[in-house]
């Protein structure tokens, strides 16, 4: 873990953090670890799906009517 953290007071479901625990026990990690580990993983699939977005900014908007339009004129429904 990084020597400079932040020290943060969270609450779990009581099934969620025994299963935390027991992940910890498993893999010889913290549970801070393991936390920092998923919340990094969580926050750069959104800074994906963020610049997903920006890159299809552009192209043209299709209402949800049209596409069934279309998918029933091209026989897809």
């Amino acid at each position: 873990m990084a020597t400079l953290s932040k020290r943060s007071t969270i609450y779990l479901d009581p099934a969620l953090h025994q299963a935390l625990r027991l992940k910890s026990l498993e893999t010889s990690q913290s549970m801070s670890e393991i936390i920092n580990t998923v919340l990094k993983e969580a926050l750069s699939e959104d800074a994906a799906d963020l610049e997903a977005f920006e890159k299809r900014a552009n192209e043209p908007l299709v209402s949800y009517e049209e596409m069934i339009k279309k998918l029933k004129k091209d026989g897809r429904i």
